[in-house]
């Protein structure tokens, strides 16, 4: 599946996603999560650390979700249906700094800790739906 403009749009600019993966048991997880979009634009980047419960869940099954908003029109929305296609520690330091001064504006992520292995994990998008903005006659009034 090929992510549309629009669509890297919204996973470019400073949107947090809400990442929803699958429990041992089935129940669904979800987490806010940064993310970032590979060089390509067909491969959708998070990090986070081993161990986590993401990180457990997407390792027993890679089967997640992603929602994203759009902050300047929280009525266009996007969310993917997609698989983990890889899991890599190899640059995952660098990576979660790249995505600090993403979102923080900082460079080093300030929650670096030599106990903490980080890992970069990759979506291949399967389904995507995309809302366009919308309502924006409304937005900013009170």
């Amino acid at each position: 599946m090929i992510l549309t403009e629009p669509v890297i749009k919204i996973i470019k600019d400073k949107n947090f996603a809400f990442l929803g993966t699958i429990m041992k048991d089935g129940r669904p997880q979800v987490s806010p999560i940064w993310i970032d979009i590979d060089d390509n634009n067909n491969i959708i980047l998070f990090n986070t650390a081993q161990g986590r419960i993401k990180h457990k869940n997407i390792s027993r099954d890679p089967r997640v979700s992603l929602s994203l908003v759009d902050k300047n029109n929280p009525y266009s929305m996007v969310t993917i249906q997609g698989t983990v296609i890889e899991q890599t520690t190899i640059g995952a330091d660098e990576h979660i700094d790249k995505l600090a001064k993403k979102y923080l504006n900082i460079d080093r992520y300030p929650s670096h800790s030599p106990s903490i292995k980080r890992v970069i994990c990759k979506i291949k998008p399967e389904k995507i739906y995309y809302l366009p903005p919308r309502y924006t006659e409304f937005i900013g009034k009170s």
